[in-house]
């Protein structure tokens, strides 16, 4: 991979990186700062569910950021974009499709089929 392609990559998994933790740190402020005493049991039951949803998206988000950091610390150990299990070049589409992709697409692919029969990821 050439040096203008990682630099397009670092500089779009850092830009996601940055918007991702700027949710995460908004939902912590927004829920430290709840001053929300509903009396009525169905606004309460409505406002913990959200609350709910909200927090399993920032967990979501969470995996999703420490693969964009590990993605961004293979950038810099010149490690970015080669498949962790066949040690070839990650195709640059897979990458731009998947910018934290770890595996080429024929050994994903492989991974995924041995998880549906075994059912273990």
């Amino acid at each position: 991979m050439d040096q203008k392609d990682l630099d397009y990559f670092k500089d779009l998994l850092t830009q996601w990186l940055d918007e991702l933790l700027g949710r995460a740190g908004s939902t912590v402020v927004g829920l430290l700062d709840s001053t929300d005493h509903l009396s009525d049991p169905l606004d309460r039951a409505v406002l913990d569910t959200e609350r709910g949803y909200t927090l399993r998206i920032r967990d979501r988000e969470s995996v999703l950021i420490k693969k964009i950091q590990a993605s961004l610390e293979d950038i810099e150990d010149g490690l970015y974009g080669i498949c962790d299990t066949c040690g070839r070049d990650i195709a640059i589409e897979r990458l731009k499709a998947r910018p934290v992709a770890r595996h080429c697409i024929r050994c994903k692919t492989r991974q995924e089929q041995r998880e549906r029969l075994t059912g273990i990821s």
